[in-house]
């Protein structure tokens, strides 16, 4: 179902969840100074800019996004987002999960993550103006299908060049655990215990396997379920538990970190 725009400070929020088998998420936003610090998502983020640049850090190599590409950020792997133009920045963008899109493919999105294909440009417009319009599940749907089809022609064809990606098995593992243990989370003491390797080597083989901290990378995960669930229709002071986070102020302070407004804000931008 469509949201309302939220608008406050020079920022406009529109966030929502349609009842289209895998989309997670639609989240539509204008941005002046806003940056995106590292973080992560469990679902893949299919990006268009409509007006202004994005430049973005992805997998440690600097990437933008003009208005005539699409960009396809894999899921787990770190990036961070800021204005690449004076006015900022105006995206669309549709979280999807792995039903459309296989974790096989992950390596080809991150070296070639900004694809320039006026018809895939076009045809996510398209499903964007699907999505906005309740009532139109079939059509977005139908629309998805073929934007999840031209993405996985061009993921296939860079699965030929050699991965740049390293992944070495212990930062795998202890991603693994976070992954499992989102809400809970998992002291380094312990997760040193289970994985057989201490502490401090835990957290240097992650970020330099990751390009990003585990209490960043868990953080993200946290905030992405909150997300989730205020879109449910939970106020943040019940999300803040089932999320992972210690009380609704901590909450509150990490939310507006990663996504930019207040989850107060986020849940109002949706009906």
């Amino acid at each position: 179902m469509v949201g309302m725009v939220g608008t406050v400070g020079g920022q406009e929020v529109t966030a929502w969840r349609p009842r289209v088998p895998g989309v997670t998420e639609v989240f539509h936003a204008r941005f002046t100074e806003y940056a995106y610090p590292m973080h992560v998502h469990d679902a893949w983020t299919l990006l268009i800019v409509d007006a202004g640049a994005v430049r973005y850090d992805l997998d440690r190599h600097e990437h933008g996004t003009p208005h005539d590409t699409v960009s396809l950020l894999p899921p787990h792997v770190p990036h961070n987002g800021s204005p690449a133009t004076p006015g900022g920045f105006r995206k669309r963008v549709v979280y999807l999960d792995g039903s459309r899109l296989g974790d096989e493919l992950i390596g080809a999105a991150v070296d070639t993550p900004d694809l320039l294909d006026p018809l895939l440009r076009r045809r996510v417009g398209q499903l964007h103006s699907a999505l906005a319009r309740p009532g139109e599940e079939l059509e977005a749907e139908s629309r998805l299908t073929l934007v999840a089809e031209r993405l996985r022609g061009h993921l296939r064809r860079e699965t030929a060049r050699p991965p740049r990606r390293r992944d070495p098995v212990l930062a795998r593992e202890l991603r693994e655990l976070l992954d499992a243990r989102v809400v809970q989370g998992v002291p380094l003491e312990e997760a040193g215990r289970l994985l057989h390797a201490h502490p401090a080597h835990l957290v240097r083989a992650f970020s330099a396997a990751y390009g990003i901290a585990p209490h960043q990378y868990l953080m993200s995960l946290r905030v992405g379920r909150a997300r989730r669930l205020l879109l449910d229709g939970l106020a943040p002071g019940e999300v803040a538990p089932v999320a992972g986070f210690y009380d609704q102020a901590h909450l509150t302070r990490h939310f507006r970190k990663w996504v930019g407004v207040t989850p107060g804000r986020y849940r109002s931008s949706s009906r």
